[in-house]
């Protein structure tokens, strides 16, 4: 059997959780949540991408408290009303699919916040069209010629970690089976680990020490919170000269398992539109790698990945124990069926899909014997 096709299990303080296989549908944000509640596209996203075969789904991006929307129509889950469209959508669509675990990413866009849609520009919002103030560990805008961010102070640094905590215990509430804290793509966590967008004077600033402190306690009060799978995703790379390094997010990572973490998944780029990313097939792949092999915490790939060889010579290499795919799931909601056919592995399905393949493909299926009327 492929390494693809093999079972993975992820530890936690609750218990271990299985994965039939490695693939992971990595979050993407939808742009479509009215006042942060979840609609009918959520309902038919989620479904589709929970029959793709992936042993594992991550909600997208979703704001602990309003101003962390990185635009108006981004999902959230910091009240009852939140949390009650949430917990519809999701639980509908989990009934339309083969059992999938399912983790929700709790996120806060931080200076990237207030934004269009990328389809109306992604620019900052001015507030009169719907816009708002922004907050960031220091008053640096994302582009030249925004309005500055808000510089967090102390006091609402503590109001922050307790809104990502009540959104931890509501996700729970909903029944999750893990979340991700969104440390990547230039969003408020990842603020605070760059010295592109972090230059504070103050402990949360400056040493390596100092950057990682905001997010270390706020992974720490959502693990003492929150007793199942819980990781992080991290940017390795700012891909900026004096920006944040992949050699920092391996020490990082370190940290990270010493509080309780349960898996990292390695991303790149966001804090600068200045970066130069040298832009390829497996191109974080080396990120991966590095965290995976100093810090010993189970590492998601992700970034480029569309063929299933390709995805299983990462795993045969020992670069990786998960491959996330994001976009291609979007251009082919069935990639997992495309892998289990080229790699002699098995999927879960939905018995209303077991006639589509042809022949020679339904092995995927298992031992599945399908009837004619």
């Amino acid at each position: 059997m492929s390494l693809l096709f093999s079972e993975y299990t992820l530890g936690s303080p609750r218990g271990p959780l299985t994965l039939a296989n490695r693939i992971v549908v990595a979050p993407m944000c939808q742009y479509s949540a009215v006042n942060g509640e979840a609609q009918d596209w959520h309902l038919m996203h989620w479904a589709n991408l929970l029959n793709s075969g992936a042993a594992l789904f991550i909600i997208e991006a979703t704001g602990v408290v309003p101003e962390g929307r990185i635009t108006p129509a981004c999902l959230g889950l910091w009240d009852d009303r939140t949390e009650a469209a949430l917990k519809d959508k999701l639980t509908r669509a989990r009934q339309l699919a083969p059992a999938t675990p399912v983790f929700i990413q709790l996120a806060h866009a931080g200076r990237k916040a207030s934004s269009a849609t990328p389809w109306d520009g992604g620019q900052l919002l001015p507030v009169e069209k719907g816009g708002w103030e922004t907050v960031a560990p220091s008053a640096i805008a994302q582009l030249d010629g925004e309005r500055l961010p808000h510089e967090l102070s102390k006091e609402e640094l503590q109001g922050l970690i307790l809104a990502f905590v009540e959104s931890a215990v509501r996700a729970d509430r909903i029944g999750v089976d893990g979340i991700e804290l969104h440390g990547a793509h230039g969003y408020l966590l990842h603020q605070f680990l760059s010295p592109i967008a972090n230059q504070r004077t103050d402990e949360y600033g400056g040493s390596f020490e100092n950057r990682i402190r905001f997010p270390l306690e706020l992974f720490k009060a959502v693990r003492a919170a929150y007793q199942g799978v819980l990781g992080v995703r991290i940017s390795a790379s700012d891909w900026i000269e004096g920006g944040w390094t992949p050699e920092e997010t391996a020490d990082f990572a370190v940290q990270l398992k010493a509080v309780g973490c349960d898996f990292v998944h390695i991303s790149s780029a966001g804090i600068s539109p200045k970066q130069k990313i040298a832009v390829g097939p497996n191109y974080q792949v080396p990120f991966a790698k590095i965290v995976k092999e100093k810090s010993g915490l189970p590492t998601m790939t992700v970034g480029l990945i569309t063929d299933p060889q390709q995805a299983e010579d990462i795993l045969q290499k020992g670069d990786a124990d998960l491959i996330a795919l994001a976009r291609a799931f979007l251009y082919n909601p069935r990639w997992g069926w495309q892998a289990a056919t080229a790699l002699g592995g098995v999927v879960n399905s939905n018995e209303r899909y077991w006639r589509c393949l042809p022949r020679e493909a339904q092995a995927i299926f298992g031992d599945v014997k399908i009837g004619q009327r």
